[in-house]
């Protein structure tokens, strides 16, 4: 009896298989976020945004399951509402963008609600681990358009990325934290089969 079940479960798992169709999706730049926050003056936050950046993931809605994420970030393109804070961050203290314009994202593995990427920043390349929320199903917008979303947080070191730029306090601490809490939320719109 066990063999016949058995035998039914694979035949069953197998059927399913062939109707299971990761689909490529563009990710929606008008409708996505890459965002940061890191500590300020040990007292607060500090959040920002990457404007300009383009990627695309491969995605089955049915099992929520990722199996592609491939995205390029322009660093000079970073935004926090201060020009000249966004100018130091641009320079040599914290990103160098003249010399590393690009930040680069690409999924290692994605299972459940983890996620390992490769993270290149600074011509440095490091695996960290982002918790997947929100995926969702297909969506079609007005226009026709077919979509999908999910979110990545993660949080890395800076240090680790060689962005080591800081100032001492009178009352102790740091000017700038450490720490590094990354935000991707991200719109899909689904690449049309030519």
């Amino acid at each position: 009896m066990k063999t016949i079940n058995t035998l039914a479960l694979t035949a069953l798992l197998g059927f399913n298989s062939l109707y299971a169709t990761p689909t490529t999706y563009t990710v929606d730049s008008d409708h996505s976020t890459i965002g940061f926050k890191i500590r300020h003056m040990m007292v607060a936050s500090v959040r920002g945004v990457f404007k300009e950046y383009d990627g695309d993931y491969t995605y089955d809605p049915e099992t929520k399951q990722i199996s592609k994420l491939e995205g390029t970030v322009k660093i000079a393109s970073i935004f926090t509402d201060n020009q000249k804070r966004d100018e130091h961050l641009r320079s040599g203290d914290f990103f160098d963008a003249q010399k590393y314009p690009d930040m680069r994202l690409k999924l290692i593995h994605h299972e459940g609600d983890k996620a390992l990427v490769e993270l290149t920043i600074k011509g440095i390349t490091k695996q960290i681990e982002f918790e997947v929320e929100y995926l969702s199903g297909e969506s079609k917008d007005p226009w026709g358009a077919v979509k999908t979303g999910f979110e990545l947080h993660g949080k890395i070191s800076r240090k680790v990325y060689n962005i080591l730029f800081n100032k001492i306090l009178e009352t102790g601490g740091v000017a700038v934290g450490d720490e590094v809490k990354i935000n991707l939320e991200l719109e899909g719109i689904k690449v049309s089969k030519k």
